[in-house]
């Protein structure tokens, strides 16, 4: 057995062993994570204050891309004015 394919076999074993029992509980984790920051980033957009506006004011363009598939999630099908999102 060469030593790649043990190493994959290692991956998979830690995966199944540590990884997988947690995964959806993780996922929901960061989803929550990134939900709490979009709705920061949509309150600042609105004028509300937001007391870490110096450190999410450079993530703005990033989170652009997902703004759509975030506020269907959340049970909006449009958000905004013409040319906001939808």
């Amino acid at each position: 057995m060469s030593l790649r394919a043990f190493w994959r076999r290692a991956e998979r074993l830690h995966d199944a062993a540590f990884v997988a029992r947690w995964r959806q509980g993780l996922r929901r984790e960061a989803r929550r994570r990134d939900d709490t920051l979009r709705a920061l980033l949509l309150l600042e957009s609105l004028g509300v204050d937001n007391p870490v506006a110096y450190e999410t004011l450079d993530l703005v363009p990033y989170l652009v891309a997902d703004f759509h598939e975030w506020h269907r999630r959340m049970g909006r099908e449009e958000f905004g004015d013409p040319g906001v999102c939808c």
